[in-house]
């Protein structure tokens, strides 16, 4: 045989001697013989002309004329008996996936039906199956929008890295071919043109008409978009007509039994294309009778897609050249490009969702509209247009387009999408829209703690910044039963333990000189403490000495957030924390991106931050309040928080108690909860609890602080 030593013929002899080795993985479940069959191209891509190598046959004549093989690899021995292994075993591993075929090609599509989906009601060829000429590969995808059935094969030790190699043509020998046969792989198939006699269509029958007319179409809609019938397989059925400027493009078929089938090898464009030729307003649905329904209901602006709906939305969107699903909207681009809105109508069940969601993502979401469908009795919802045509009439369809909606767009929204939750607000149904109480009275007028917000405490070192804070949390857990997650950096876990207990028992840890004659806490109010620390607090600590980072800390928060229904979330202090700046960033970026994660964090899981910063180092410090732009890193900490709160104790025994700690509310966002001001506590040291100082005490503080602003004020001139 001429050809017997070119690779084409040498294909074509692995696939006999594979056959012969393991006879088991190519004999049928009929007993037939399999044919074995290898494509071959001409120099100038001539139609494809076949070799065919049939068992028990001699093989046949090779065809007249100059024969181009299909690759110019010359195979070893060795390789030819790996390649003939690995056949067998890809045959075999096809067969169990339920792919049997009486004809294996090699380097080339071949369609059959698909075992997963049985072709649908029209039992199509939808499943392409292609099977490397190394043996290395064999995959399969099945091209119905509802099945989508995917998969591939290997055979036994293949590696994956090396069939990565071999597809991107890393190895020896990678191709498939010569570039002439890519090419005539990835030519561009010719659309078949269709012509009105071909096809003999005939005028709907009058058992068509009554069909028709059962759903509400009347026949002059009918004759206007050319619905027409065809005997087609020893039946009657219904054919809608493709058109583009009223020149046959396609030709769709339904039997009344719902099964579809269509004209091969035509171009997809969308059924009644002509009707929105220079529309400003185009309705899309997904079956041809809606958009005759539309038509019913006044709209010939309406298009229907050709293919039904996807079951699921694809994970990433193609480019055109691959987006072969939905290959009609590209063809009629320039029919909808000029629309300035688009209503999407389709099915209303979960396929019809996932088609308008593929259809906004490639039409833009920005000027996609679309449409709710009524009840068509007290339990059901019309599933499409033509239901509701049928049950409630053209004028309720009609309803239906005039109150389409804007189609979502994630992040956009109008604020009827945020009305129950004004509505709550306004109600107080949740019962802290006015902020949750500090549990001192004098500082209730100035603040509050409003679940979603950032609160930002600074102050001198040894001012107890976090001292308060942790009274803070005990007032409002003893009033609300709020929990909180701790990431305090500066404190040991037993120190914190014992500072928590004590303002919660209001009586000392320990019998130590602090104490004073206080009785000590007793061993059964130690156990019940023990149980509250354990219900109220989650502990937020890196179990090593790295130091944590901000995303770090939000991470395990959320975590808290969801687990334990935490609801305020304190970090002390900032310069713990481990700065990962990048380094073309300046701090007080820096400083504005992590404040805005911890806002984000704060408003998305409506819970309260308390965030602690320490302010620079103060020259020339008369020993009055800092303020919060004193705070080390940056002016962001008070410009992007919704609370500043500056702590101050007195330490000029001259200006009154030296246990006189002064809160200073500096910025309060929401007026609601909250002003500018300041508030006096006194510090019970024994115990740890804040109490709210006397009128006398308040004034003697303030009347020193205004003397100590007067010698800085004449220092300033």
């Amino acid at each position: 045989m001429a050809a017997s030593t070119s690779a084409a013929a040498g294909d074509s002899g692995l696939l006999l001697a594979a056959r012969r080795r393991f006879p088991a993985a190519f004999a049928t479940a009929w007993g037939q013989r399999v044919r074995l069959l290898h494509s071959v191209s001409g120099t100038r891509l001539p139609r494809r002309a076949e070799l065919a190598c049939c068992f028990g046959t001699a093989p046949a004549a090779v065809p007249a004329g100059p024969v181009v093989p299909r690759s110019r690899i010359v195979r070893s021995v060795e390789e030819k008996r790996a390649c003939e292994a690995r056949l067998g075993q890809l045959v075999e591993k096809l067969k169990k996936e339920g792919i049997n075929m009486g004809q294996w090609r090699l380097g080339t599509f071949q369609r059959l039906l698909c075992p997963e989906c049985k072709g649908g009601s029209s039992e199509e060829q939808s499943l392409s199956v292609f099977i490397r000429n190394d043996g290395l590969n064999a995959t399969w995808t099945c091209f119905r929008a509802s099945c989508g059935w995917k998969g591939n094969a290997q055979p036994d030790g293949v590696s994956k890295m090396y069939q990565a190699k071999r597809d991107t043509g890393n190895e020896p020998g990678a191709g498939n071919g010569s570039d002439q046969e890519v090419k005539a792989n990835n030519a561009v198939k010719p659309y078949r043109k269709l012509r009105e006699q071909d096809l003999h269509l005939e005028p709907l029958c009058d058992e068509l008409v009554t069909y028709f007319s059962e759903r509400m179409i009347s026949p002059e809609t009918l004759r206007r978009t050319n619905v027409s019938q065809r005997k087609w397989h020893n039946k009657i059925v219904i054919a809608f007509t493709y058109r583009r400027d009223k020149v046959l493009v396609g030709c769709k078929y339904r039997e009344v039994s719902k099964k579809f089938s269509q004209e091969p090898n035509t171009e997809k464009i969308l059924y009644g294309l002509d009707d929105i030729k220079q529309a400003r307003d185009v309705i899309i649905v997904e079956g041809e009778i809606d958009k005759l329904s539309m038509e019913e209901a006044g709209y010939r602006n309406c298009v229907s897609v050709p293919d039904g709906a996807p079951a699921q939305v694809s994970n990433k969107l193609p480019d055109k050249d691959h987006d072969k699903k939905y290959q009609y909207l590209w063809n009629c681009k320039e029919y909808l490009d000029s629309a300035s809105r688009i209503i999407l109508a389709t099915d209303a069940d979960p396929p019809g969702q996932v088609l308008a969601e593929e259809l906004a993502r490639r039409l833009g979401k920005e000027r996609c509209w679309r449409v709710s469908w009524p009840k068509k009795n007290e339990t059901e919802f019309c599933k499409d247009a033509n239901e509701v045509l049928m049950f409630l009439g053209p004028q309720a369809l009609k309803k239906v387009i005039e109150g389409a909606e804007l189609y979502p767009i994630r992040g956009l929204f109008n604020f009827r999408d945020f009305f129950p939750e004004i509505d709550s607000y306004y109600l107080g149904i949740r019962g802290d829209e006015l902020g949750i109480p500090t549990g001192w009275k004098c500082m209730d007028d100035l603040y509050k703690v409003v679940p979603g917000e950032l609160t930002i405490v600074t102050g001198v070192p040894n001012s107890g910044k976090s001292e308060w804070i942790d009274a803070l949390l005990c007032n409002i857990n003893s009033q609300c039963g709020w929990k909180f997650a701790l990431c305090s950096m500066e404190n040991k876990v037993r120190d914190h333990a014992r500072k928590l207990l004590e303002k919660h028992i209001k009586k000392p840890f320990f019998n130590a000189r602090y104490g004073g004659s206080v009785e000590r806490m007793s061993p059964d109010e130690f156990e019940e403490g023990k149980q509250w620390l354990n219900e109220t607090f989650h502990l937020i600590r890196c179990e090593d000495d790295s130091l944590p980072s901000i995303n770090w800390v939000l991470d395990l928060a959320k975590a808290a957030v969801l687990r334990h229904g935490v609801r305020g979330l304190v970090i002390d202090p900032y310069n713990e924390l481990d700065h990962q700046r990048s380094p073309n960033q300046n701090e007080t970026e820096y400083v504005s991106q992590i404040l805005t994660k911890i806002k984000r964090f704060a408003q998305h899981h409506s819970c309260h931050v308390w965030f602690v910063a320490h302010p620079r180092q103060l020259h020339n410090w008369n020993g009055g309040p800092p303020n919060m732009y004193d705070i080390s890193g940056s002016a962001h900490f008070i410009n992007k928080c919704d609370n500043g709160i500056v702590i101050h104790r007195n330490r000029d025994p001259d200006a009154g108690p030296v246990d006189v700690v002064q809160v200073c509310m500096k910025k309060v966002r929401n007026k609601v909860i909250g002003q500018i001001g300041d508030a006096f506590l006194t510090y019970d040291r024994v115990t740890g609890v804040y109490k709210e100082a006397d009128e006398a005490i308040v004034a003697k503080v303030v009347k020193q602080q205004m003397r100590q602003k007067q010698p800085s004020q004449h220092q300033h001139r």
